[in-house]
């Protein structure tokens, strides 16, 4: 039996993330709360080529994890692409949720981008990130994170 589900997220209004955004909140992250008005707004639906957002969904089918890829909206480099809005619920931490996710962007990403960068100020962070291949560094504008694919 499947522990969670990672599946393409088409349209972010039909899923419910209020828990994950209220947990995020609560750690003082703020970003899913952006997610949702850039979506609203238009300013980001991750649907460009070489865009995409992802959910990962537990067995009762909420979401427990989300995270995408765009474009770097800091780099003129078409090549450069940008991790974002990556939240995994603390329950699921450690898990393989977060790699599994991570993963299955960056498989995709691969089509388009030779470098992903991220940008992160936590510690955990830090350590999630550089034991999936990313360095530290900031070389590129706005990231503390890069990857070359």
């Amino acid at each position: 039996m499947k522990q969670f589900e990672l599946k393409r997220v088409k349209d972010l209004l039909n899923i419910d993330l209020t828990n994950l955004i209220i947990e995020s909140k609560e750690e003082g992250f703020l970003f899913l709360e952006r997610l949702i008005t850039d979506y609203e707004n238009g300013a980001n639906t991750f649907s460009k080529a070489g865009e995409f957002l992802y959910g990962v969904f537990n067995q009762a089918g909420s979401v427990i994890a989300i995270g995408g890829i765009n474009k770097d909206p800091f780099s003129t480099n078409e090549r450069i692409g940008r991790l974002r809005r990556f939240y995994v619920s603390k329950d699921y931490r450690r898990k393989g949720v977060g790699r599994s996710l991570v993963t299955r962007i960056l498989k995709d990403a691969s089509e388009y981008y030779e470098i992903i960068v991220l940008y992160t100020d936590t510690e955990h962070a830090n350590k999630f990130y550089t034991s999936l291949g990313f360095i530290k560094n900031n070389s590129i504008s706005k990231s503390t994170h890069s990857l070359n694919l």
